[in-house]
C-alpha cells in the first residue's frame, strides 16, 4: 500500500531552515516529466489569510493549510483503516502540536466529510464542488480531471460546462481493488507499481469486480506468468474501467489532470492511462501536491470565523458520533448489570 505523506514547510520556514530554493523546489508540479516552478511559498505570516482544508475518504483522510497565496505549507495525508474517529484525532493533535498559534477558517470535504463536519460544527464542501475549485484556481487550463481514490474513481469533464461522472457502489478499478490485486501478487500497492515498469506482456483482467479479477489473474498466476506482466495488465485493467465505465463515450481529450493518492503515488499507474490515451489527450499534467488536492480545493472553499486548531481535539473528543444522520440500533445493554441479567435467564433456560 502506499505511505502515508507530509508536506511541512511552515515549521522550517519560521526557524529560517528554508531558501526561496528549497520552496520552489518542494512546489514545482509535473508536466510530460518536466518541472516548471510554482510561485514560492510564503507561510501564514498573517493567520487570518490561513485556510484549512480536510478531505476525510473512504480510506484516507487529508488535511492542507494554504497560505494567501494558494500554496499549500503544510500537509498530511494518512491511511485511518476504518478508524476515522482516531486517526482524525491524531491529525488534530499533530496539526495542533505543530502549530500551536494557528487560527484558521476550515472546510472538510470527502465522503466521510459531511458527518464529521456536522458532529464538529465546521463547513462542510461537496467534494466535487472543492476539486473543481482547486483546479479552476491552479490549472485553468484543464479539459479533463481524473481522480480515483480508495473506493471511488471520477472523471471530471471541465468545458464547456461542468460535467462529472462516479463510479457507483462498487470499488473496482479504485485504490482498494489495486490494494487486492497487490496481496495476490504478495505485494503491496508500491511493489505493483514497481513490478510494472519492468514488463514486457499485457493480459486481458476484469476490473469491474474483485471477485472477476482475481479469476482471471489466479489461472494465469499458476501457468507460471511473470509477476511484472500481471502487474502491468491489473493497472491497465484499472485504466479501462476508469475511461469505459466512466467516459461513457465522450472523448477525453485536451488537458488531463491527474488526482488522488493512487494516481500520486503509482507512476506506471499514470504512465498507463498516458499509453492508453497517447493521440487523444494534448497534455498530461499531474500537480505536485495531486495527492491532496480536494483537501486543497476544500481550503480554498473556507470561509467564516477562525478556528484554533488546538481546539479541534476537545471538539472531536466532545462529539457523540461522526455520522448522526446514520440511524442507530439501541444498544443491547445498557449497563453491565443488564448484560449479567441476561446471561441469568438464559443460564436457567438451558
Amino acid at each position: 500500500m502506499w505511505g502515508d505523506g507530509d508536506f511541512s514547510l511552515w515549521q522550517r520556514r519560521r526557524v529560517g531552515q528554508l531558501d526561496d530554493r528549497e520552496i520552489l523546489s518542494a512546489d514545482e508540479t509535473k508536466i510530460h516529466g518536466e518541472a516548471f516552478d510554482a510561485p514560492a511559498a510564503h507561510g501564514c505570516w498573517y493567520m487570518a489569510a490561513c485556510r484549512i482544508g480536510f478531505d476525510i475518504g473512504s480510506t484516507t483522510i487529508k488535511a492542507v493549510v494554504a497560505d494567501e497565496s494558494d500554496h499549500i505549507v503544510y500537509s498530511r495525508y494518512r491511511r485511518h483503516r476504518s478508524d476515522v474517529r482516531g486517526e482524525l484525532l491524531a491529525l488534530f493533535e499533530e496539526l495542533a502540536a505543530d502549530n500551536p498559534d494557528l487560527a484558521a477558517p476550515i472546510c472538510l470535504t470527502g465522503s466521510a466529510g459531511l458527518g464529521a463536519a456536522q458532529a464538529l460544527s465546521l463547513p462542510f464542501a461537496q467534494e466535487v464542488i472543492a476539486a473543481t475549485k482547486a483546479v479552476n484556481r491552479l490549472i485553468p487550463e484543464a479539459d479533463v480531471v481524473i481522480e480515483l481514490g480508495g473506493e471511488d474513481a471520477k472523471i471530471t469533464f471541465m468545458k464547456p460546462v461542468v460535467s462529472q461522472r462516479m463510479n457507483g457502489t462498487c470499488a473496482g478499478g479504485t485504490g482498494a481493488f489495486i490494494d487486492q490485486m497487490a496481496s495476490l501478487l504478495t505485494t503491496d500497492a508500491q511493489g505493483l507499481d514497481a513490478l510494472a515498469r519492468g514488463h514486457g506482456a499485457l493480459y486481458t483482467i476484469a476490473s469491474r469486480c474483485g471477485v472477476f479479477a482475481k479469476s482471471d489473474l489466479q489461472p494465469l498466476l499458476n501457468e507460471g506468468a511473470a509477476h511484472e506482466d500481471l502487474a502491468a495488465s491489473v493497472l491497465q485493467a484499472v485504466v479501462n474501467q476508469t475511461i469505459a465505465g466512466l467516459a461513457c463515450g465522450q472523448p477525453i481529450t485536451g488537458t488531463v489532470v491527474f488526482l488522488g493518492g493512487p494516481l500520486h503515488y503509482l507512476p506506471a499507474l499514470r504512465a498507463a492511462f498516458e499509453r492508453t490515451l497517447a493521440g487523444k489527450a494534448d497534455r498530461f499534467v499531474t500537480p505536485a501536491h495531486a495527492e491532496v488536492f480536494v483537501a486543497l480545493g476544500a481550503a480554498l472553499s473556507a470561509e467564516g470565523p477562525a478556528v484554533p486548531v488546538v481546539d479541534l481535539p476537545r471538539r472531536l473528543r466532545a462529539a457523540r458520533a461522526l455520522d448522526p444522520a446514520i440511524p442507530r440500533l439501541p444498544v443491547l445493554f445498557a449497563s453491565e448489570a443488564d448484560r449479567a441479567g441476561f446471561a441469568a435467564r438464559h443460564a436457567r433456560n438451558r
